[in-house]
């Protein structure tokens, strides 16, 4: 009995390592068999990956030297670039600069040493708009003419700030000392004038002349015409009227000539000398003036022919 206990230990001894030493060889892996695969970039793909790399690297290169190009073409610097120059004033421009599209400042000057200058090749426009957009003033330098849309254009003295010309719809007034007209046709007017004084200028004679109507001359207080180094000439075709309805007209000169005056007859018992050449002013009863020979006593007669046919 003994013998047979020993006979089965021992086979089981032998079953137990046969099985640790099966499982052993089931767990090793079998490198006899195994197959190597190779880690990285091989072959079509490392060739596209260094093109690129490649062109990337030149590309770069060109956008840097397009860059410095720029720059030193436009002359970028810490102030500015080219003839700008941006200042702790504002922008200055130096040179000729050209805007394309619209420009919106709130002040332009030049410098002191030289004039500003805007120059466009059809018209130069300067608008003025409010808060709300809508325009309020328009200046318009063209070629063949300068034009201000406004509601009133003044132009004033740089000294006093005084206003010489003013325009709107209602007037226009001249505040100068003198208004000069150098054309030839002198200053027309197709209505009334209003003016304190009227003068011509030293040495040169004033001349108030409607050529196809009536020239006529009003004041309150009086018209006072006077001509103080020359002549005074009043001409006209027709009829020459001198009228005061509460005061009297004073004709005041050393000689005063009434020049192609008709001479009336006159009638008496002594027959006049042929050879008359002293005569008498004599006044119609309308007003008209005659001649007629001067006598012992008057001989104007209000039955004259002057004034019967008259």
């Amino acid at each position: 009995m003994d013998r047979s206990t020993n006979l089965d230990v021992e086979e089981l001894k032998m079953t137990r390592e046969q099985y640790i030493l099966a499982t052993q060889q089931n767990n090793m892996p079998r490198m006899e068999n195994a197959q190597l695969y190779p880690v990285g970039i091989y072959g079509w793909r490392k060739r596209c990956l260094y093109f690129f790399v490649l062109l990337l690297l030149v590309t770069m290169i060109v956008n840097l030297a397009m860059t410095i190009w720029i720059l030193k073409v436009m002359d970028f610097t810490v102030d500015g670039m080219g003839n700008l120059r941006v200042t702790k004033k504002g922008i200055r421009l130096e040179g000729i600069s050209e805007f394309l599209l619209p420009l919106y400042v709130k002040e332009i000057h030049s410098r002191k040493d030289s004039p500003l200058v805007l120059q466009s090749d059809r018209n130069v426009t300067v608008n003025a708009r409010n808060r709300l957009g809508q325009l309020t003033g328009q200046l318009t330098v063209g070629a063949d003419s300068v034009e201000a849309q406004c509601k009133r254009f003044e132009v004033r003295s740089s000294d006093d700030d005084r206003v010489l010309f003013s325009a709107d719809e209602d007037e226009i007034t001249i505040g100068a000392e003198k208004l000069k007209v150098t054309g030839m046709e002198g200053a027309v007017f197709g209505h009334s004038v209003e003016t304190p004084h009227i003068r011509a200028e030293p040495s040169q004679d004033l001349r108030l002349e409607s050529p196809t109507r009536s020239l006529i001359m009003e004041a309150p207080r009086g018209v006072q015409v006077s001509a103080a180094a020359g002549d005074f000439k009043a001409t006209c075709r027709k009829e020459l009227h001198l009228q005061s309805t509460e005061g009297e007209i004073y004709l005041n000169a050393d000689t005063i000539r009434l020049g192609n005056l008709p001479t009336g007859s006159f009638t008496s018992s002594s027959s006049s000398n042929s050879r008359q050449t002293v005569y008498e002013l004599c006044v119609c009863p309308n007003g008209k003036l005659y001649l007629s020979p001067a006598g012992v006593g008057s001989t104007c007669q209000s039955s004259s022919n002057i004034c019967l046919w008259s």
